[in-house]
């Protein structure tokens, strides 16, 4: 692993920030929480444990030789933290017809953990290219399941009446 000064962590953090807003202010911008506070929290804590974990093995490993540096440690880590605070955003209301609320939310939260893991990385274009794709997905097709697509039902938002 190649030395990162603080300065370069701080960047990827501040890229982070800025990729994860990006998809936190799609998500607050249809009224959906959580929003853009939350996103940007997640990319940037993402791509922090990336680059503090390494800084921590550099600086204690050096020392004695025997600590090694493990990204998929790292990324196994943040997915199993991630998936603990998705999981807390997903409601299933049971009663005349059971609905399912929150889980487009808490996959956005996923992935903007995946684009903090790619910047902490230093995957830039993969970050950026993710961050699209995934705002494209959430804002384009929400706003084609808002309209209703052609074959498909339009998309029920809360609020709003069952027929």
């Amino acid at each position: 692993m190649t030395s990162q000064t603080d300065w370069e962590i701080l960047l990827k953090l501040a890229v982070a920030a800025l990729l994860s807003g990006v998809l936190g202010w799609e998500r607050q911008s249809f009224g959906k929480k959580p929003g853009l506070r939350t996103h940007i929290l997640v990319g940037v804590s993402a791509a922090f444990f990336v680059g503090l974990t390494g800084a921590v093995v550099e600086h204690f490993g050096q020392e004695t030789g025997v600590m090694q540096y493990d990204p998929i440690r790292v990324i196994e880590a943040v997915v199993a933290g991630i998936s603990f605070l998705g999981a807390g955003t997903i409601f299933v209301s049971r009663g005349k017809g059971e609905t399912v609320q929150g889980l487009t939310t808490a996959a956005a939260i996923w992935a903007t953990a995946g684009v903090g893991l790619a910047v902490g990385v230093g995957r830039y274009t993969v970050a950026v290219g993710a961050t699209i794709l995934v705002f494209l997905v959430l804002h384009v097709l929400g706003l084609w399941e808002k309209r209703g697509l052609p074959g498909m039902p339009k998309a029920k938002h809360e609020g709003e009446e069952t027929s």
